[in-house]
Order: C-alpha cells, then structure tokens, then sequence
C-alpha cells in the first residue's frame, strides 16, 4: 500500500518554517542547505539556524553569501554544474569528520535560456539534478554516520510538465525550457525515492516537496511580460496570484520535511503544503504517478550514475 496519502498534519498553506519548527529543538544538529542564501532557501537558513541547528551552506558565489548570511551559517564553495566542484566541497566536508543530519537540495534554476554545462549537459537537469545527485553520494558516508538523517529534494508543481525524457535527456532533438524544468523537477523526486529504497536501512530518508509558488530570485530567467502573461504579477510588478505564500511559507514544507516528527517512519513520499501530497492524474494538487514510480526512479539513479561517475551504493 502506497504512502502516498495526507497525514493529517495539522499545518497547511499559510504555515511558515517557524509555524512548523515551534518545540523542536536543533541544537547540536548540522544541516547542508544547497542556495541556502536567497530566496527561500535563506529563509529556510534562517528558521533551521534559529532552532539551534548548525547550518553550512555551499554557495556558487561564497562572498556573496557571506554577505548575506554573516555568522548565522557556514559557508563554503560550491558549484552544482560543476562534477569537479562538487567533488571538492564534500572532500572537504568528508575531511573535517563531521556527520550530516539534514540536507536540503534547494538549489536551482529555472526556465533558462538553452545552457551546456559539464560534457555538454542540458543545465536545468545537471544542475537542479545532476550536481545534487553527485553530492548526496558524495557525502554519504557522513549522512549514513548518525543513522537518522534525511535528505530533502526540493522539486515543484513543475514535475507536471515532463516525465523524463529517457530517449532524448539532454534535448539534443531541440530545447524547450519548460519541458526542460519539468523533467528536470520530476528528477527532483524519483531521485528522492529512491534514495529512501537505498538508503532508509541505514537510517536514512529522504523525500520530495513543492514548496509553493512564491516570487523568489528562482524568476530570474523570465521576464517581466512572461510573468505578467502567467497572472503572477501586474504591469508595476506587484504579485497577483493570491495563491502565492511568502518566502518564509515557501520554506516551511522543506524545513517540515527536514525535522518534523510527524514524518518518522515515512520516507520517498512527496509532499506540498506541509502534508503528504495525494496522488493527481488531473488539475487537482498533488505528484503525478511517474514522479513516484519505483521502476522509473531506479532506472534514473542507474542513468545518473553513470553520468556523474558516483554512486555510493554501486
């Protein structure tokens, strides 16, 4: 039987990540929050640091984020198109001995002009999917070390517009940017389940989230008439959709993910709204059912292995 089914949680839309981290305390726990330092995942930063946890925040732009972040987290060098970068910031990590309680793959991009990264990568999947996967493998030992952490892949509502593209990954045949996020979101998600199939008998989980639609830095890539086409914003860039949350609820479903827990024994579910997410086939809310195939996200680990050259479980 599938745990693919509301929970219960008493927490919802309007929640924020300080709603869903009231009473738990962090202290002594270390969590890695890929772009941990704008949009929500600084506000994400924000509430884990403020419950007591130690943040470290690999950042593509480390002066940057020290900017912003100060001496609320850790921060460090990290670029999530880059094998090479990747492999450095968790050597690193691994070298300084230290165990992971909480990851938190929030980084991403959006929509982007048609981008080549790595060997010739299409730049939404390596990035948003590729880099994450490379990393999580990379530090697992760390994360398998405390048996009990859980690793969070922050995905969206975006897995709807492509399933993977097994027969043309990389958009060789010609590029669309949606299509483009969609799959690569959907990775987003088959990457968390299975990481819970693998990694759960060590005490690991993992699952998948659609954060919300907020206006973030994520936006970057679109312009003003394409938002404005969408219903998200007016002509003077004010936010119209009056089902957008602000960046603090944006981050309370993956904060939730992270430590809630009314999520123990739970793992490669998705989740929105702070609740585990129903199964949706239409317009209802919900994770479409080959974001969530076992088969599918076996195949992807298989594929994406073999990309990046790491696999902490081959």
């Amino acid at each position: 039987m599938s745990a693919q089914h509301k929970i219960g949680s008493g927490f919802g839309h309007d929640s924020t990540a300080d709603d869903v981290l009231a009473g738990i305390d962090l202290t002594g726990k270390l969590a890695i929050v890929t772009g941990g330092y704008s949009g929500l995942g600084l506000e994400t930063t924000k509430a884990l640091a403020k419950a007591g946890a130690h943040v470290v925040v690999p950042a593509r732009r480390p002066d940057a984020a020290r900017d912003v972040l100060g001496e609320l987290a850790e921060v460090d060098e990290l670029d999530l198109g880059s094998l090479e970068s990747v492999k450095a910031f968790a050597e690193r990590f691994l070298a300084s001995g230290r165990s992971v309680d909480i990851v938190i793959d929030n980084a991403a991009i959006m929509a982007s002009p048609e981008t080549r990264v790595g060997p010739g990568w299409e730049a939404q999947f390596a990035t948003n999917h590729l880099g994450h996967f490379a990393l999580v493998n990379r530090l697992w030992p760390a994360i398998a070390a405390g048996g009990g952490a859980r690793v969070v892949s922050v995905s969206s509502t975006g897995h709807r517009r492509s399933d993977i593209r097994w027969d043309d990954l990389e958009f060789r045949l010609g590029y669309d940017k949606w299509e483009a996020y969609g799959q690569a979101k959907t990775a987003n998600v088959l990457f968390a389940v299975q990481l819970d199939a693998l990694g759960k008998d060590s005490g690991v989980r993992a699952f998948a989230l659609h954060p919300g639609g907020i206006l973030t830095p994520l936006q970057r890539h679109l312009d003003k008439q394409e938002m404005v086409d969408f219903g998200w914003i007016d002509e003077d860039g004010n936010p119209l959709n009056p089902a957008f949350k602000s960046p603090e609820q944006g981050a309370a479903t993956q904060v939730w993910a992270a430590t809630s827990p009314q999520l123990e024994g739970l793992g490669g579910v998705f989740l929105e709204d702070c609740e585990v997410a129903e199964v949706s086939t239409d317009d209802a809310p919900g994770v479409r059912p080959y974001a969530i195939d076992p088969a599918s996200a076996e195949r992807l680990w298989t594929v994406s292995a073999q990309l990046t050259g790491v696999n902490a479980f081959g």
